[in-house]
């Protein structure tokens, strides 16, 4: 980077009193607007795809467009605030992001929603990094940990809650008003952000345009998007357009590597991956995320589809996941700079670890207490794990590459979502397969207690074709059901597998990163 020497300008002081609070809520009813609608619209796709006409196949392009364009702006994050201001990148996208939600709700036709979808994803891009930038800039060194708190909050509960809100909407009202009710929530936050910080804005840096990085970026990052939300449909690679997808994606990650490194102006700072703590955060925060979000999707697919639950009545079982978080992420935030990160980082893997395994052994007859206790426990994980993972992250850089930083640690971690999710489901499905021909290997007319179980459920009422198609209905249940605990027990091992990595970081006390990205927010 050749940039000319200059001495940058003070940072504006800490906002105090009103002006913080309410610059708080902002940012981060923005940032849980966004979060949200990564998620709201996944039970909602079969009467959205009913209402346009479209199969759920096709319907699902509404999730895959806004990941897809999310997942390439995210990372432009660091250039796109250097070239116009973070104040004004933030306010910009989040008012484009209720313009796209409400061409959402308004769209007559699939082709057309798709198409708002994708605008939505690619202006939220910038919301996440920003307002972490902005919100840190907000406080006093002393309490940047407190800021990380309320921050982590609502990038954690939004996930769970979206399917919970888009079930509810679906079921009493219509599935528009999924995007409509961020045009209130999204106005607010414009109107509040730009009157606190409009004079607090960064400065700005005349940046050439890297076409060829950006070029790059758009095919690499389109293509492994593509490739994971139409993999397991089409049979992952035993399609030749999946393999196509993931053929395109490989050789375009190796040219834009190899292009970015030369490039004096870079789209992306991939220097950023010298910095140790840097690589060894994002790389813990991602593979915890997607295992994360992964278990989060999973959980409600197995209470719907095998153990009778409505939309609703999952999101219920789901939602007390953000108590423990909501009541310990302040305590953590306040104790993050007297406390080595890496110990509660450790500490969240622990109790991942511990919820997972509890969850390994549930059973078909597992009753509500029996689901609802791990998740209430897996809140305490919540609170201690993103608030010391991003200060180690963003430990160590210099103030004005903190945005860049956060754009590139959070598209690591949305793409490790999104991996987690496609493998997730993928491995359920096909342990379920391998349970189901173990299970059924026995089950034959010379078999007597399939005979006995037969003649149990005719002498019931039932036809024998009916008791044959409930006899492979418990099968198919009991299948699902040692899958879903043979992903819970490997996502267990996995978050213990962790642990070293966290480790490999170097000591660092909270004030340091969370401080210096304070300062650099501005």
């Amino acid at each position: 980077m050749t940039a000319p020497a200059h001495t940058p300008p003070l940072p504006p002081p800490p906002l105090t009193g009103s002006a913080r609070l309410w610059g708080t809520l902002a940012l981060s009813a923005a940032t849980f607007m966004n979060v949200l609608d990564t998620s709201i619209a996944n039970v909602s796709l079969p009467a959205i795809a009913g209402d346009l006409g479209v199969s759920p196949t096709q319907g699902t392009w509404v999730i895959t467009s806004f990941a897809v364009a999310n997942a390439i702006a995210v990372p432009l994050t660091g250039w796109l605030s250097q070239r116009f201001g973070q104040v004004r990148l933030f306010v910009a996208s989040v008012a484009l992001f209720v313009i796209a939600s409400l061409l959402c709700g308004l769209a007559p036709n699939m082709t057309l929603l798709i198409a708002a979808r994708a605008l939505q994803g690619f202006v939220a891009g910038p919301m996440i990094p920003l307002s972490q930038s902005l919100l840190l800039s907000s406080y006093p060194r002393a309490l940047a940990g407190l800021a990380m708190a309320m921050w982590s909050m609502t990038t954690l509960i939004a996930p769970v809650m979206g399917p919970l809100l888009g079930g509810w909407i679906t079921d009493n009202m219509t599935w528009p008003w999924i995007f409509y009710i961020n045009v209130p929530v999204g106005i607010a936050a414009v109107v509040v952000t730009w009157g606190i910080f409009h004079q607090r804005e960064t400065e700005r840096r005349a940046l050439p345009i890297d076409s060829i990085g950006l070029a790059l970026l758009v095919i690499w990052v389109g293509a492994m998007q593509v490739m994971l939300d139409i993999g397991k449909e089409h049979d992952w690679f035993e399609s030749p357009w999946v393999v196509a997808c993931g053929l395109v994606a490989l050789v375009g990650l190796v040219a834009f590597v190899v292009w970015e490194r030369g490039e004096d102006h870079p789209v992306v700072d991939l220097a950023l991956f010298r910095i140790r703590n840097f690589w060894a955060g994002a790389l813990a925060t991602s593979v915890g995320y997607g295992l994360f979000f992964g278990n989060v999707v999973l959980l409600p697919l197995w209470l719907q589809q095998y153990m009778g639950y409505t939309a609703t009545q999952a999101g219920e079982v789901m939602a007390p996941v953000g108590l423990l978080a909501m009541v310990l992420s302040p305590l953590v935030g306040k104790n993050i700079a007297k406390v080595d990160p890496r110990r509660f980082a450790t500490l969240a893997f622990l109790v991942f670890a511990l919820v997972l395994w509890m969850r390994s052994n549930f059973n078909t007859q597992a009753d509500l207490a029996t689901i609802m206790v791990p998740t209430i426990i897996q809140g305490v994980a919540m609170a201690f794990f993103f608030i010391p993972l991003v200060t180690i992250t963003l430990s160590g850089i210099a103030p004005d590459r903190i945005p860049a930083a956060s754009g590139l640690s959070n598209f690591m971690r949305i793409t490790a979502g999104a991996v987690g999710t496609s493998v997730t489901t993928t491995l359920w499905e096909r342990r379920a397969s391998l349970h189901h021909a173990q299970l059924t290997e026995g089950l034959h007319q010379g078999h007597l207690p399939f005979t006995q179980a037969l003649q149990g459920l005719q002498a019931g009422g039932l036809t024998p074709e009916q008791a044959l198609a409930q006899v492979e209905r418990l099968v198919n249940q009991q299948a699902f059901m040692l899958a879903a605990n043979d992903i819970f027990y490997a996502s267990a091992l996995l978050f213990l597998l962790l642990i070293p990595l966290v480790w490999l970081a170097h000591p660092t006390r909270a004030a340091s990163g969370s401080a210096d990205a304070a300062a650099g927010a501005h």
